[in-house]
This record gives C-alpha cells, structure tokens and sequence, in this order.
C-alpha cells in the first residue's frame, strides 16, 4: 500500500505538469496563419528542475479567478431583487390566505401521516404476535420500517398533491408542496435504508446493525429532506413561482448541506459498514478464501469511492458553468475506475501468495524473493496505469505529456532514471540477501547438510551490513544526481571530511584493520571462548567492525578494542582432551586400577547425554610417574570444544564411587614431612634417638 501511494503521487506531479501541453490551433484560423512556434526552453537541473520551471504556467492554468466569486455575487444580487419582488408585488390574495394555504396542506400531510403511523404501528404489533413471525426478528424488524414509516411516507404525498389541486396557485401552496415532498422523501429513504440494514441482523453482525440503527435514522432523514428539497426547488413550476436564482441558490446549499452530512455519516459508520461486508460464516471463509480476502480489502476501502462522489458533488454544486453532469459522469467513472483496481490488485495478491506458499514449502528462497519482487513491480504498474487513465477521465494523458512537451519528456526520463536505479538496487540487494540468509539458515535435514561454521556466522552479517550501507548510499548519490542536485561537491567534501577523520582517529583505524584481520583469519568466532593476552577471557558473544565483545563466566560483559589484543587463545576449536591424573598407594593393583579407569570410562561413553561429548574412546596411558606419595595413572578423553570439563566432572564422580567398592584400590595420600631433630644437652629421654635418625615430630613436649 506504500508504494502505491509513492507512485499516486509521483503521478499527482505528472498531473500538475500537464499544463505544459501545447496549445490547440484557435478555430476558425488556419494553421499557416499561426506564428510560427517558438522553440522550446532546454530544462536543465533534473526532475526539481523541471518540475520548478512549470510551477508558474501551472498556476496560471489552475487558475482559480474571481469568475466564480463574480457568478456568485451577480446570482447573489438577482436573488435580492427577487424577494423584493416577491414581497412588494401586487397580489389579489392577502398572506394571511397565502399562510393559510400552506398551513392547509401541510395540515393534510401531517394528520394523514399520524393516522397512518398510527395504523401502521397497531397493525405491526397485531402481526408480530402471530405465531409465524414471532420467532422472526428481522421480518418484526422489518415491519416495524414499513407499516409505520415507508407506507404512510408512500401514501401522504399523493394525497397532498390531490387535495392541492383545489387550492389556487400560490407561494404557500409551492412552499407546502416541497416541504411534503421533501419530508416524503427523506421518510421513505431513512426507512428503506434501515430495511436494507435489517437483513444484516445474522450472527456476528448484530452489533454493527445495532450500531448503525441506533445512529443513522436522524442523519438519514436530514440528508434525503435536504436532497429531496433540492430537487423540488430546481423544479420550473416552484421556480416559477418564487424566482429562478432565489430556488437555485437555496438548493445548491440544502444540496450541499446534504452532502457534507452524508460524507461525516459515510465516514462515521465506516467500520460498522466495514464489518457488515467482511463479516461472514467460517464455512463460506474457508470455501471461497479469494473472495474473502477481496471483501476485507474492499471493506477498508468502501468509503473512498463515496467521499469521492461528495466531493465532486459539493465542487458541481458550487462551481457555475455548463460542464455539470461531464464532472459527475467522470467521477462515477472514477469510482468504477478504483473498485476495478482495487479487484484486479486482490486477485494478483492472491496469486502470488499462493505462488509464495509453493515456494517456501519447496524451500525455494530465491523463487519467493523474486515473486514478492514481481508482485511489488506489477502493482506499481497497475498504479501507474490508474493514474494515466484517471488522468484520461479527466482530459488529461500523462503519456501524450510525457511525449509532446520538453517538461513532460524531462520529468518522464529523470523518473525513469530513478525507477531504474530503484529497480537495480533492489535486484541486487534481494539477490545477495537471500545469499546471505540461505548460508546463515541452518539446514532442516542435520544429515543431509552440515551446519553453517562460526566463522561464516561471523562474516556474513557484519558483509551484509556493509552491502547494505554500500547500495544505500550509491542510489542515494545516484538518484540525487537524477534529481538535479550537483552531487560533485559532495563527494569532495566527503573525501576531505573522510581524510581529516582517518588522520585525527588513526586508533579507530587501527581497530578497524586489525579487526578485520582476525576476523579474516578466522582467529575467533562468535559462541567461541577465548584468553586474551589483556587477561580477559570468556565466551565471544559479538563482533562489530571495532570492538569485540565477551561474556565472562561471572556474566559480566566486556568490550575490547581489536587494537588492544595482541595474542589470542582460543580454547573452542575442532575438540578438546579432558586430561585425568589419578594418584594410588604403592599397595595398590595398578591392573585393578587401570580397570577402574576403564569402567568409569565405559560409564560415561553409555550415558545419554555425555556420549555426545565425546569424539572417540578413552586412552588410558599407564604408570606416568611414581613419588613418595604413591602411583599416578593418567588418562584421556576426546572431547568436543567445550565438553572437556562436564565429562571430567562425571568422570572424576563415577572414579571415587568404584574405587570406595574396591579392597584392591586406593587412593594415594600425602604422607607428613619427617625432619631431624638435633639432641639435646641436659635432657634426660628414656628412649634416646640417634641424632642422624629422622624421627616424626612429637605430638607434645615432654618436660624433666
């Protein structure tokens, strides 16, 4: 819908330029007697350019001048003279005869239109009780409008007529004749309006029809009253009567009256109306979902072809001259004009929607992007199309102005030029986009693709964001060029601007490369955990074109400049060995033992969750080295990058609880340190150590 109104205004400029067609040849002079045509200015300065240079003539040709405000004073003038007239004339009949004649007559239609009423509304409640329709809410509903309302309405106007004929001719007999006339209509058209609305009254409508007969009755009468008085007042014999400008004036604004309350009421209801149309059971959505899809668009669109049809009919109303019912006659062709657009739009989107549906269950990118791009370039088609024959309905063809004149030809090649680079640069950004998306998307079958790599999850955004900057600021550049807006300037201010930036942040720059090396290199990626050499370590959670991001294992988040790092560890590349040293008593069997390690190795390659953690089986190394302390036996698994240290965990668990089942295996522990105690002078021990011998400290001291 955006782009539809970007080429409805584009279209609007190309309207607004069309006053720049040549002009016909005078009637009634030969052609050779014209002078000869001057040539036409060269325009220069692009689309503003052309566009500014038509401003003036364009004015000149909408020229709005005082010939209306002059038809309407002059009218304005011929209607005062024309009461004066009325009023000061010489009459056999006295006004209180004249009041008493349109006293009479309306005296008739009210009384016959009461005792109707009245008729009517017993007659409705004495057939509402019957047992046929009592179960009927809209037959009640709908004979609660006719027996009171349309009938009486139906009835009471002939019957004034009838009884007028016995009065003379007068201005009370006229003015009683359009007022019975006028409250017939406006009585039988609210009544026969509700009678339509009542079939409504189904299901999930009843609010809408409930809303709208709770608001409409009032502003419906107005508006048929106003009408319908309008209609009599233009009528030769009532303008005969009381002056053909006073019965004009006075009907062109009850008839513009009329409309403006129509158009507030169109407006008003627009969703109770727009709920009635859409509005239907789940079994006809589900059967016909093309026709549904139409009444919801149409449903949002009904009022404009209304407001359309007020507008024109205010402007006729107002406007004098003699190309009334042409200004009707197109704008009833416009309102077929965009109800027909508005279908053909629906159907196109329903066909390219089924179209997408097929394309993605056949997880077919490119075919989806390229009919989202065909469905966008035919509606924009389609808008153009609208505009060029609704400019025809109204006497004026944008391709004749594209082709005769050099404003039209200016403007028609720079928005060709720019439809172009629009069209360009759409085409190649759908094209590396789905590229790009179809290498980050994970595959749906895991064994029939492998899965995109960090590093491509680390390259292709940060490509995208730059393809994309790149395409921006080349159509920008271009499209203003087009426009006639001297780009040269521009882009040596840039280049300054850009050299005076690389000079004062020579930093930033060297952010900027280094981090593009790494990530050229593939030193790092995201989802990786890294040591840097600052001393910061955790898991790479974002790469920008200067910084680097981490999550460290408290959760704390650091940003690092890539000029910063000058050594990498990444600990999360292809696998991983979770390394086990496990130390026994010397009385130990080191074959129970290094069977111990392979059970609780077995163990964990069994357990659902840690197998795959593992990239092959466990190696068990033997004796690596002997101490005081005891044996130590190492071991090793291979790991994923990351799954070292939940295996070791489960490993070193699943170690303890056999080797406590074990009366073979033991655990090695530190044994304290023995020291030589020096002997000593004058103290006498009953058990005398040598002084070279090591002996264990004493618990306590003994004392002589």
């Amino acid at each position: 819908m955006i782009k539809f109104r970007i080429v409805i205004l584009l279209g609007a400029l190309l309207f607004l330029g069309a006053s720049e067609l040549d002009a016909a040849t005078l009637p009634g002079v030969p052609a050779t007697a014209q002078k000869p045509a001057e040539p036409e200015p060269l325009v220069q300065g692009g689309l503003l350019g052309a566009i500014s240079s038509s401003i003036d003539d364009v004015q000149d040709k909408l020229d709005l001048n005082e010939h209306l405000v002059d038809a309407w004073r002059l009218r304005a003038d011929r209607a005062a003279d024309e009461v004066d007239r009325l009023v000061n004339q010489p009459s056999d009949r006295s006004a209180w005869s004249v009041t008493g004649d349109f006293l009479m007559l309306s005296g008739v239609w009210l009384g016959t239109f009461a005792l109707l009423t009245v008729l009517g509304s017993l007659l409705g409640k004495r057939l509402r009780e019957g047992r046929w329709l009592r179960s009927r809410q809209r037959s009640q509903d709908l004979l609660g409008y006719l027996l009171p309302y349309t009938l009486p309405a139906l009835i009471c106007l002939p019957l004034t007529l009838y009884v007028s004929h016995f009065l003379p001719v007068s201005v009370g007999r006229a003015l009683a004749l359009c007022f019975a006339y006028a409250t017939s209509s406006g009585i039988f058209s609210t009544s026969m309006l509700l009678c339509v609305v009542v079939m409504f009254n189904v299901g999930h409508k009843r609010r809408a029809v409930q809303i709208i007969r709770d608001y409409c009755p009032k502003p419906l009468f107005l508006i048929g009253f106003l009408a319908a008085l309008s209609d009599a007042l233009t009528s030769p014999q009532i303008a005969r009567q009381l002056g053909g400008n006073i019965t004009s004036s006075i009907a062109v604004f009850t008839g513009l009256l009329a409309s403006i309350i129509f158009g507030l009421l169109v407006i008003r209801l627009r969703r109770p109306v727009a709920h009635l149309i859409r509005n239907r059971s789940l079994a006809q959505r589900l059967k016909q979902p093309s026709l549904q899809e139409s009444l919801r668009i149409f449903s949002g669109l009904w009022y404009w072809p209304i407001v359309l049809m007020v507008l024109v009919s205010a402007v006729n109303l107002i406007g004098i001259g003699e190309d009334n019912q042409k200004a009707l006659r197109c704008a009833l062709f416009t309102t077929v004009l965009l109800i027909g657009t508005v279908f053909l739009s629906t159907v196109l989107q329903h066909l390219f929607k089924s179209r997408r549906a097929e394309a993605i269950q056949r997880s077919s990118a490119y075919k989806e992007r390229f009919l989202s791009l065909l469905h966008a370039l035919l509606r924009i088609v389609i808008a153009i199309a609208f505009i060029d024959i609704l400019g025809r309905i109204w006497g004026v063809s944008l391709i004749d102005f594209a082709q005769s004149s050099t404003v039209g030809r200016a403007i028609s090649n720079a928005l060709s030029s720019i439809g172009l680079i629009f069209l360009v640069t759409w085409l190649l950004w759908v094209v590396l986009d789905t590229a790009i998306q179809e290498a980050l998307k994970p595959p749906l079958n895991k064994r029939a693709s492998r899965q995109p790599s960090t590093r491509v999850k680390t390259i292709l955004p940060l490509l995208r964001n730059a393809i994309k900057i790149i395409l921006v600021v080349i159509c920008a550049i271009t499209t203003m060029a087009n426009l006639g807006i001297n780009v040269a300037p521009l882009l040596a201010g840039a280049g300054v601007v850009g050299l005076a930036i690389g000079f004062g942040s020579q930093q930033l720059v060297q952010d900027v490369i280094t981090g593009l090396f790494i990530i050229i290199e593939d030193t790092l990626s995201i989802g990786d955990w890294v040591v840097l050499d600052s001393g910061h370590a955790g898991t790479v959670e974002g790469l920008t074109i200067r910084t680097l991001r981490l999550r460290d294992g408290k959760g704390f988040v650091h940003s690092v400049p890539f000029g910063q790092i000058k050594a990498v560890t990444n600990q999360s590349r292809q696998f991983a060995f979770a390394f086990f040293s496990v130390q026994f008593t010397y009385d130990t069997d080191v074959e129970k033992a290094i069977e111990l390690i392979r059970q609780a190795g077995d163990s964990i390659r069994e357990d659902p969750f840690l197998k795959y953690n593992l990239q092959g089986p466990l190696d068990v190394f033997g004796v690596d080295r002997m101490d005081l302390n005891g044996v130590v036996l190492t071991a090793q698994f291979r790991t994923v990058s990351g799954g070292q240290y939940a295996v070791s965990r489960a490993f070193n668990q699943r170690l303890k609880k056999l080797v406590d089942n074990s009366p073979w295996v033991h655990f090695a522990q530190t044994y304290p340190q023995q020291v030589l105690l020096p002997k000593r002078q004058g103290v006498d021990v009953e058990d005398p150590v040598p002084e070279s011998s090591p002996v264990v400290l004493p618990q306590q001291a003994r004392t002589p």
